[in-house]
Formats: structure tokens, C-alpha cells, sequence
């Protein structure tokens, strides 16, 4: 038999990983640009311009995918969960709106500016809208945050005749992880942006070891990784003692344990049974579960059998979810830091074998995102709004069937559309960065009239 519940649940999941992957790219890809173009009017050197139009095509597409998956996602509120829209109109409803209203206008009023303006606008006036449009995608994540934080942690809000209303607009935007959430989210979209432009550059480097544009791209994108990949290691270490003050059901399940332990084992592999209430073939050292979850290394850490059966989140997925993302965070930071050894011995663009291992990992964060985002959404299970109301509460009376039909038709929609999409930006990167078009006199003049006297200034970041 079909299941209306779960139907809708794998529909949104769908969409929702569709849609998630766009805009983690373009808010990273946005301060990116806005980097290019400040380098490019402070050096004069077409060099940045060529990979600012490079770039600034391949965002132009990912960001016009971020907004059809998003608006075809927010659709499902009303259609499949009535309820849940009905119980947090009050509060969700808001918080979106100003999304749209502080974020989503400030990127689209500036937007077109920035894709047709640099030869028809001053360069202070086309700077300021790239620095508009990066500081629009970065207020999306605030305000789309925030309403997921809400859903994670809810404050500031009272029950009135059955419906959240807000009480304090502070705490609820504020809520407990919100701050964790928001610096989480946006360093994975720095990383994930900086791995994509890394892989594009190191693809350009193994074909011509003396592409400019290519040295400029990698060494930027190494030194995000070099800095970003720890310091998200450490955000995300808070993220997950926030989670365990507020979400402690997430967290055992997270780390496979269904015992409440004092000095609990760090299970490094292991099959979760929710069955049998064990983590089978588990993987263990001791003690260190609970040294990073409570920093003390006789911490208690309390298992899934001191939740009902009910409240508990499905092991099985999140355990695993949970080890991809933190395997490849790893795999990041050590990339980092190989790239950083490489640059200390001078051979940066010339190692094989970190071109290599840095186009293998563009993909990488993507994968980790969704990654995260599984681990954060099945974890909160059975909850959709966490101690207030269930997922099994929150579905509209929609007959199975015509979730099920418009479930494929959203599949084969998609893997056309964005399949199309997706081919188009990989097409765009592996052309070489160089050739994109720069008149010669125009956009020199428009700039100031002044050309660089260096005929190969220094690569950014050397």
C-alpha cells in the first residue's frame, strides 16, 4: 500500500536536495565574484576581469536553478502539509517573507546590473551590485536558517487556539541553534564553492601548467580550504554539543548508541539496528565519544533506549549520513593542508598529485551538504517542529496517488531540466578561463582609463 506520509516525505527530500545544492554554490560563488572584481578594479588586471566573465556566466545559470527549484518547493507546503502550515503560519510565514523582501529583491533588483551592466554602467556602480547580490544571497541564509532553526530548536512563541504565534520576534529568529546553524551553513558553502573552483582550476593546470588564469583560481580556492576546512571542523564541533543540549535523541543516533553510557566509545563503523536496539560489528575507541561530545572523558552519553520508541530517529540513516559528511570535512581540511605544504615547497602548480586529488574532491561538498542536511532533517524525525508537533500530525488529506504522480512527474521534470543545466555548467568550466571575451578598449576606458603597467602582476594570494 502507498503511504500519503511518506510519499510526501521522499517528495520533499527531493526537491529539497535539488534546491539546496544551487544555492550553496551561488552564495559562495557570489563572494567570490565580489573578491574578482575588487582585484580587478584595484589592479587593473585583465586577468580577474577574464575570470569574473568566466565565472559570472556559471553563476548566472546556477542561481536561475536555485530560484525554479525554490519556488517549486515552496509550493508543497499548501499542498501536502496543510497542517504544518496552518500550525506555524504565524511564525514560518514571516521569516520567509523577509527572505524575500530583504534577501531575494536586494539579489534580483541588483542581479541584472551585474550580468549585462559592465559595459554600460560605471565600475563603482557595477561593483556595488555584485556586492549587493553577494550580500543578498548571504541574507537568504540568514533568513532560510532561521525558520529551519525555529523548526530545530522553537522559542519566542506561544500556542494560541491551536497555532504558534510569536511572542518575542528575538528569540525566535535568534533561537538556541541558529547561530551554529547559520556559521555551519555558510562555511559549507564557502568550502563547497572554493572545492568546485579549486577542481576547475587544477582540471585547466594539468593541461597547461602555465595558465594564469588557472594559478589564480587554484591558489584562491586552496587558501579557502587551507583556512575554512579546520575552522569548520571546530564550528562544526559546537553545532553538535548545541544538538546535544536540545536534541539528545539526534545525537545518540548520530553516534550509534543505544546504551546510556559514562565514558561512552567513539563507534567509528557499525550497522545501527533499530530492530535488535544494537549497533552491530561496531568499530570502537574507547572513551572518546565521550570526550568530544562532553570534553570529559567519563561524560555520560545518554542512548536511543532512554527515548520512547516513538520519539526515536532512524539510526540506520542518520549514523551513516552523519560519517559521510564528517569523512569528507576531513578530507577537506587535509587537502587544505597538503595544498599548504605544496605552496611552501614552491610547487603549488606543478604537484600532480594535488591537482589531482583537488579535482576528485569538487564534488565533495556538495555531497556533504546533503549529507548534513539528511543527518539534520531524518534526526529531528518523528518531530517536524521538534517537541511541538509530529511529522504523522502535520500532512495534508492528500490521496497517495496523486502525491506518487506528481512525485515522477517532479523526477522526470527535474532530470531533464537541471540535467541540462548541470551538463551546460560543466561544459562552461573546462573551457579554458582565458578566452573568455574582453574588448579591448571599452571596458578599460569605463574603468578609469588605466591599464596595469605589469604585464603579470602577482597571482592573488602568493
Amino acid at each position: 500500500m502507498l503511504d500519503a506520509e511518506l510519499l510526501a516525505r521522499i517528495q520533499f527530500a527531493f526537491t529539497v536536495s535539488f534546491h539546496i545544492i544551487f544555492p550553496s554554490f551561488t552564495i559562495g560563488l557570489a563572494s567570490f565574484l565580489f573578491v574578482l572584481e575588487a582585484l580587478w578594479l584595484r589592479t587593473r588586471d585583465e586577468t580577474y576581469l577574464s575570470l569574473y566573465k568566466f565565472w559570472m556566466k556559471i553563476f548566472a545559470l546556477a542561481f536561475g536553478m536555485g530560484v525554479v527549484s525554490g519556488i517549486v518547493m515552496s509550493y508543497q507546503f499548501g499542498t501536502n502539509w496543510g497542517p504544518f502550515s496552518e500550525f506555524t503560519g504565524g511564525v514560518i510565514g514571516p521569516l520567509l517573507a523577509y527572505e524575500v523582501l530583504s534577501a531575494f529583491f536586494l539579489e534580483a533588483g541588483f542581479l541584472g546590473i551585474m550580468l549585462f551592466g559592465l559595459n554600460r554602467v560605471g565600475p563603482k556602480l557595477h561593483f556595488t551590485a555584485t556586492t549587493m547580490v553577494a550580500i543578498g544571497t548571504l541574507f537568504s541564509a540568514f533568513w532560510i536558517l532561521s525558520a529551519n532553526s525555529w523548526m530545530q530548536t522553537p522559542d519566542g512563541y506561544v500556542i494560541e487556539n491551536g497555532r504558534a504565534v510569536v511572542s518575542s520576534w528575538i528569540d525566535a529568529i535568534f533561537n538556541p541553534s541558529f547561530p551554529y546553524r547559520l556559521v555551519h551553513m555558510v562555511l559549507a558553502a564557502y568550502l563547497t564553492t572554493a572545492l568546485v573552483v579549486g577542481a576547475v582550476g587544477a582540471w585547466h593546470l594539468m593541461r597547461d601548467r602555465e595558465n594564469r588564469a588557472a594559478k589564480i583560481m587554484f591558489s584562491m580556492a586552496m587558501w579557502m580550504a587551507a583556512i575554512l576546512g579546520p575552522i569548520q571542523i571546530f564550528a562544526g564541533d559546537l553545532h553538535g554539543l548545541n544538538t546535544l543540549e536540545h536534541q539528545p535523541a539526534k545525537v545518540a543516533a548520530m553516534e550509534g548508541h543505544f546504551e546510556t553510557r559514562e565514558g561512552a566509545p567513539l563507534i567509528l563503523f557499525g550497522m545501527p539496528d533499530m530492530q535488535e536496539e544494537e549497533t552491530k560489528y561496531a568499530l570502537e575507541i574507547p572513551k572518546l565519544g565521550s570526550m568530544i561530545l562532553t570534553h570529559e572523558w567519563d561524560g555520560k552519553i545518554t542512548g536511543l533506549k532512554d527515548f520512547a520508541p516513538e520519539d526515536r530517529p532512524n539510526a540506520a540513516i542518520v549514523f551513516w549520513t552523519f560519517r559521510i559528511m564528517v569523512g569528507l570535512g576531513v578530507l577537506m581540511a587535509l587537502l587544505g593542508i597538503a595544498s599548504v605544504i605544496a605552496r611552501l615547497r614552491k610547487k603549488l602548480y606543478s604537484c600532480g598529485y594535488l591537482h589531482r586529488f583537488a579535482l576528485l574532491m569538487g564534488p565533495s561538498g556538495f555531497v556533504a551538504i546533503l549529507a548534513g542536511w539528511f543527518t539534520t532533517e531524518v534526526g529531528r524525525q518523528p518531530w517536524v517542529v521538534y517537541g511541538l508537533m509530529r511529522t504523522s500530525e502535520a500532512g495534508s488529506p492528500v490521496a497517495p496517488t496523486a502525491i506518487a504522480g506528481s512525485l515522477i512527474a517532479f523526477v522526470v521534470v527535474y532530470a531533464i531540466v537541471f540535467g541540462v543545466g548541470t551538463a551546460y555548467i560543466l561544459r562552461a568550466m573546462v573551457k579554458d578561463p582565458r578566452s573568455a571575451h574582453i574588448p579591448e578598449e571599452t571596458e578599460i576606458l569605463r574603468a578609469g582609463g588605466r591599464q596595469s603597467t605589469a604585464a603579470h602582476p602577482p597571482v592573488a594570494g602568493e
